[in-house]
């Protein structure tokens, strides 16, 4: 078995530049443990899958991270700094974003008014909404991310489920500190859709984002991500690099069982 934390970790463990740290993350509600601590740190270029069966902790532990949830325990560290979140309005603020499955938009608006959707843009003293440099930031982002759609203008509805994801993904990116976390992102895509969604995930990773990325999908897993962490039933089993692991070990971490 494997230490929570990996001796990668260890060896950046306080530095001011790491976006995310988490140490000894516990979490009850009421009488039942959902998460017993938990630690990892997720370095800038580097995408950390999260994996574990159903009910093992890990969109509890997304939630913490993103204000919804508070831990009965432990720290999270941004960018060098303890932070204490009282909700997610105050984790938003200090720039930690997610990628739910369900994505949060709004279909029948433009794709500019969903990258700035509760942040909108206005000119002027009667504060009218900046339609034009919404839309022309935001093309530009979609541009430089190489996401193909039709225009930053064109209706959400009008796109396809892996064009709508790559919105939420180009979202969270506009909005974020260095920081994305993406839960189940492509569970509801097809086979090239999901592909392309993980190339958008790559380009993040070459920008520079440090991603936490909840997976059920073990081939996308050791497709993307560095490192993995396996949740069962709440614990953290261990923290390994992807190139030191196979499909297999992870799977007996997940379950418990072995070869």
């Amino acid at each position: 078995m494997t230490l929570p934390l990996d001796r990668a970790s260890e060896a950046t463990l306080g530095k001011s530049d790491v976006p995310l740290r988490l140490v000894g993350i516990h979490k009850n509600f009421g009488g039942v443990v959902a998460i017993k601590r938990f630690d990892i740190e997720v370095a800038a270029g580097e995408i950390v899958a999260l994996v574990g069966d159903n009910g093992a902790g890990k969109s509890t532990l997304i939630k913490i991270i993103s204000g919804l949830y508070q831990p009965s325990e432990g720290e999270i560290w941004l960018n060098g700094e303890p932070v204490d979140f009282r909700d997610a309005s105050d984790a938003r603020a200090r720039g930690v974003e997610v990628v739910y499955q369900d994505l949060a938009l709004v279909p029948d608006q433009p794709v500019y008014m969903n990258m700035f959707l509760g942040r909108e843009l206005t000119t002027g003293p009667l504060r009218i909404l900046d339609r034009k440099r919404m839309a022309r930031e935001t093309q530009e982002l979609v541009d430089a991310l190489d996401v193909r759609i039709p225009s930053a203008k064109a209706t959400l509805s009008d796109l396809s489920g892996g064009q709508r994801q790559a919105v939420a993904i180009c979202r969270a990116t506009h909005w974020a500190s260095g920081l994305v976390l993406l839960d189940e992102p492509t569970a509801a895509l097809g086979v090239a859709e999901t592909a392309k969604v993980e190339q958008l995930i790559l380009k993040l990773k070459e920008r520079g984002a440090a991603i936490l990325i909840v997976s059920h999908n073990m081939d996308q897993v050791f497709r993307i991500a560095d490192r993995v962490s396996v949740l069962r039933r709440g614990t953290q089993v261990g923290t390994k690099p992807l190139s030191e692991t196979s499909h297999n070990e992870v799977v007996a971490m997940i379950t418990g069982l072995t070869s």
